[in-house]
């Protein structure tokens, strides 16, 4: 039998598909969460390891300098909060993991260690956390910054972040609910403590005021692209989000997570990288390629595309000719990952216009686009070439649609479980035992 893999789904708390002839009739009530339920419930339906809800906490306007772009396209906004989305989902569900994006930036970590805590309890431990530090200016201005500390600075933050609210975790022992009705003692005083930390960035006297959670700590996921990134997620994470970016980038990448992991003191066994990918499936392959080619074609898909790069990377591409390369030593204070992943381009040697990378940026990478069949074996394969954990889903064209949702859990996942590659039950009662199940 091959290596068993695991699947979840990078999605977002944002209007669905709506333009489209395959827009839902209930696409304007999508803000109370219903839409996103049911295509929770129908991963659980299909034994998806997780579902995972990314975040951000502005209004774009890196674009052309205006928020234009960003609402027109509905590109990061209107966007949800996670967190009351992740409670809902799991009130609906009974075996897979929820996962919610909450940031190390403006969350006071009392505040994230107690709201995680009482989300994991609800859940009955399969809650996780998807530890980011915000990458946006625009997002510090809501919370009374002028802007964000440098990229590597914000890895530092971060760090220290993660040990408090670690602490604050450990501030009460496992067994500190003892409901001794004959001291009529609730529990017991001697296994709750405070942390008294005091960092260079934060300071939390403890201890938490919520009762232990079934994981104790929620699973950690976490999205490490620049070599900061990298080693931060290495010493943290149980799951990391990774782009697939072929065979050949994807083993390299998680050959050095692994190592850096090892350095850390860890087994690199327990940290599970999650490769995202864009299937698109149909009855035949030539039906799937025109599907991609629809996409590509929209009117709206090279400027929404550009609108997101310019949000993630606070570069304003709306200032370059789409038939002109791009001006060399781009940089940013953003999201640096993001930035090296756009340019990078299809690898070929020569520059490459914006248009063609934007192109090339929806195409790259690991291309499964065909028959559920065709597809389940592609994947399959990649990931016993790169040795691999999994993969997350992310819909092409990033608007989902209950047509897609339906083509992947009820003709991919099928076809990948029929070659023996995924789960077809659930045998553990937590979100981090899933993940180190295989």
């Amino acid at each position: 039998m091959p290596k068993k893999f695991h699947m979840g789904w990078f999605m977002n708390f944002i209007p669905p598909d709506w333009d489209s002839e395959w827009a839902s009739p209930d696409v304007k009530d999508w803000a109370d969460g219903t839409f996103y339920v049911d295509m929770a419930r129908s991963m659980e339906r299909a034994r998806f390891d997780l579902i995972m809800i990314e975040d951000t906490v502005m209004v774009a306007d890196a674009y052309g300098g205006t928020m234009e772009g960003a609402l027109k396209h509905s590109a990061f906004a209107p966007k949800q909060d996670p967190v009351p989305l992740a409670v809902l989902i799991a009130a609906n569900t009974s075996r897979m993991g929820v996962v919610a994006t909450m940031s190390t930036s403006f969350y006071p970590p009392y505040l994230l260690a107690r709201a995680c805590s009482t989300v994991d309890s609800i859940a009955r431990g399969r809650f996780g956390w998807n530890i980011v530090s915000s990458a946006e200016d625009r997002a510090a201005q809501n919370f009374g910054l002028e802007g964000l500390p440098e990229h590597d600075e914000r890895y530092n933050v971060a760090e220290e972040y993660f040990d408090v609210v670690n602490q604050l975790w450990d501030s009460w022992e496992s067994d500190a609910v003892v409901m001794d009705r004959e001291t009529h003692t609730y529990a017991d005083h001697r296994k709750v403590r405070t942390i008294d930390f005091d960092g260079k960035y934060f300071k939390s006297r403890g201890p938490l005021n919520t009762v232990p959670s079934p994981q104790h700590r929620p699973a950690f996921l976490q999205a490490g692209a620049s070599p900061r990134g990298r080693a931060f997620a290495a010493g943290a994470a149980d799951a990391i989000i990774a782009v697939g970016t072929g065979i050949e980038g994807m083993k390299e990448y998680r050959d050095d997570i692994r190592a850096r992991a090892e350095a850390a003191g860890r087994n690199p066994d327990e940290i599970k990288l999650l490769f995202v990918v864009s299937p698109t499936i149909a009855a035949t392959e030539a039906e799937a390629r025109a599907e991609v080619e629809r996409v590509l074609n929209h009117p709206s898909y090279i400027e929404k595309s550009l609108v997101n790069i310019s949000s993630n990377t606070e570069i304003d591409f709306k200032q370059f000719d789409l038939d002109e390369p791009l001006p060399e030593g781009l940089t940013t204070n953003g999201e640096r990952g993001s930035l090296e992943y756009f340019m990078r381009g299809d690898g070929t040697p020569g520059p490459k216009t914006l248009r063609e990378l934007v192109l090339h940026r929806a195409k790259r990478g690991l291309e499964l686009v065909g028959t559920p069949e065709q597809v389940a074996k592609k994947m399959g394969e990649a990931m016993e070439e790169v040795g691999g954990d999994g993969f997350l889903i992310s819909k092409p064209g990033w608007d989902l649609s209950r047509n897609y949702i339906n083509a992947i859990c009820d003709g991919l996942m099928p076809a990948l479980q029929r070659l023996g590659y995924t789960r077809t039950e659930y045998t553990q009662s937590t979100l981090r035992e899933t993940l180190r199940e295989f």
